[in-house]
């Protein structure tokens, strides 16, 4: 260990703990105390010698040598307390107080160490406040200017050393002053490339911390304007940092968003903390270069801190820093499309219990009380038409509730897939008809006339017969019950080189806007529950449309309210079994894996985007 070092040591011992984490700070500290304590004591140490080749010493020798004491006091004020400043203010005043005591004695403004007094500035300048170079600089002014008039009024006492004795006092004095301003600007030379060599040490730092965070730091005016993005943009949005500058990051802003990204922005010029998420176009590589790409961020934005000296009126800059969070975003979809799923299901569960209630509870009405009825025939006194009559409407409701059951089976087996098409050859048109002649008297019954339009040369088509005709009975049965008496019913088919095409056309009450959109669902029904006029479980389209979708065919709806329904059932002549495959996702990552190319494929035009928000900090 070298005697610098110990030296080192030992000043940072003494030290105050406020300047002990601070480079520079340290560095200033060090340097006020190291010759202060250092000359000192030399001084101290050289005292004896002084007076062996000196004699016995002066009034005036005896206060200097006493005055060495006082940088020992100022080293200790520092360490105690920390003050730098202060410090310095001390000093400038024991050193002016020390040169005016010499003076006053030896010739006032003409003595050797009136000299001195120049270097009471160039000592305070070390401070690096202006406030005490400007008091050290007055002190030395007011010094010489007292000495001036102190000489003129002859209130000094006269100095009786010869020329040759003034001379090299004077010589004295000005080479012990130059060596003493040497030393301070060597000081001042050191605490300077100490101050850029720690600056340029944090801004290395400080540069290497941008260049490895994942997290984008930018620097932006009140317009938008990007001055500095740091490296990581690259990484997210595929482009060089030198596209981005100036406007280039706002062109990639998504146009919906613009408004609350310039928002957050200049209400951080202002001296707000805002965070604000918005749409970033990426730039696509590879396969994607076809495709717009989004992603989603979060910018927290922040003035920057002002200079001192700047004009404070004047908007600062910003300092953001931007993440992606378009994972976030895609798990918060994610969410908000289970949680409608959820409140769909709660709602057909709703419309469920409350058609279930009805469907089911007439008919098991009529066949309770037809049957207990006919356990009573004996007080009664039924007769066999009447049993016969109360037979009949106990065997129509336990059809009509066998129907319901069925439907609700085959609509559970559909959704769960395990229903299967049997499939084999068959002649639709006769399939058709048959379904018309089973109807053709609830539509008499109804005042509805039923129109079939069945050509004789329609082809045999590969399918299941029964879904087929399960396919027409709803539909036309829906079309008779929903028109209204003397409507019509048109039920046609037509035949193409791959397809058969069925079309089933009513005048009847017709289906609003708002519940178009929602036909096929299952359980619903058009209307209010509690304003229905007609009965049924809601489940018959929505067994249609499974049924076709099965088939691999289409099926559209065309309706205005109050003029009429039509649809049009699209169905291939030959059914081919899709092959089926093997898939290992769950239905969760298959809703993310959905979710996500609709998120990524955002264009900017869109006007029902959901739009940036900017939420302010606390």
């Amino acid at each position: 260990m070298t005697v610098l070092s110990i030296i080192r040591d030992c000043l940072d011992a003494l030290l105050h703990p406020s300047a002990r984490y601070d480079a520079l700070t340290r560095a200033r500290h060090r340097a006020f105390m190291a010759p202060r304590l250092l000359g000192s004591l030399a001084a101290f140490a050289a005292f004896p010698v002084y007076l062996v080749l000196r004699g016995a010493p002066s009034a005036i020798e005896v206060a200097a040598f006493a005055w060495l004491i006082a940088p020992i006091l100022l080293s200790w004020f520092l360490s105690r307390t920390g003050r730098y400043e202060g410090a310095h203010v001390l000093s400038s005043l024991a050193l002016a107080g020390l040169i005016m005591a010499i003076a006053a004695t030896t010739g006032g403004i003409e003595s050797f160490a009136a000299v001195w007094l120049v270097v009471v500035p160039l000592e305070a300048a070390l401070s690096a406040s202006r406030r005490v170079a400007a008091f050290a600089s007055l002190l030395a002014l007011s010094c010489a200017g007292l000495l001036i008039l102190l000489g003129q009024l002859a209130w000094l006492p006269l100095e009786h050393a010869g020329a040759t004795e003034r001379g090299v006092m004077m010589a004295f004095g000005v080479a012990s002053a130059t060596l003493y301003a040497a030393g301070l600007a060597f000081g001042a030379e050191s605490l300077a490339r100490t101050s850029v060599a720690l600056l340029s040490r944090e801004e290395e730092r400080y540069r290497l911390l941008a260049r490895n965070m994942s997290d984008v730091i930018s620097r932006h005016q009140r317009n938008g304007a990007v001055q500095f993005i740091s490296q990581a943009a690259e990484a997210m949005l595929g482009m060089p940092v030198a596209q981005l500058l100036g406007h280039g990051l706002f062109d990639r802003v998504h146009v919906a968003d613009r408004p609350a990204y310039l928002t957050a922005l200049s209400d951080a010029a202002r001296g707000d903390v805002r965070s604000v998420e918005f749409r970033l176009r990426r730039e696509p590589t590879g396969s994607e270069r076809s495709q717009i790409d989004f992603i989603w961020v979060e910018m927290r934005c922040r003035p920057l801190d002002r200079d001192p000296g700047r004009d404070l009126t004047r908007e600062a800059e910003v300092v953001g820093v931007m993440r992606d969070v378009t994972d976030r975003k895609l798990s918060e979809q994610a969410l908000d499309q289970a949680r409608d799923a959820a409140e769909a299901a709660d709602a057909a569960k709703t419309r469920f219990l409350a058609t279930m209630s009805h469907e089911l509870r007439t008919p098991l009405n009529a066949i309770i009380g037809f049957s207990e009825m006919i356990a009573q025939e004996q007080t009664l006194m039924l007769g066999a038409p009447q049993r016969k009559e109360y037979a009949e409407l106990i065997n129509a409701s336990g059809q009509h509730l066998l129907s319901v059951v069925n439907g609700i089976l085959d609509m559970s087996k559909m959704e769960s897939g395990n229903f299967e098409i049997a499939s084999e050859p068959f002649a639709p048109r006769a399939a058709l008809m048959h379904c018309c002649n089973l109807l053709a008297l609830k539509a008499r019954e109804n005042g509805v006339d039923l129109i079939t339009d069945a050509p004789q040369d329609l082809p045999v088509m590969t399918g299941d017969p029964r879904a087929f005709k399960q396919i027409v009975l709803n539909l036309v049965a829906n079309a008779v019950k929903f028109t209204e008496r003397g409507g019509q019913v048109a039920v046609s088919a037509a035949a193409s080189a791959s397809q058969l095409t069925l079309c089933i056309s009513d005048t009847g009450v017709g289906i609003a806007p708002d519940d178009l959109k929602r036909v096929g669902a299952p359980f619903f029904q058009c209307g209010k529950t509690y304003q229905r006029r007609h009965e049924g479980t809601g489940l018959g389209l929505s067994i249609v449309k499974s049924l076709v979708a099965l088939h691999l065919g289409e099926l559209t709806v065309q309706s205005r309210l109050g003029e009429g329904t039509a649809v049009t059932v699209k169905l291939p002549l030959v059914y081919t079994p899709p092959q089926s495959k093997a898939s290992d996702k769950r239905p969760s990552e298959s809703k993310i894996a959905t979710l996500t190319p609709v998120l990524r494929q955002e264009t900017q035009d869109r006007p029902q985007d959901q739009p940036a928000r900017v939420k302010k900090s606390a």
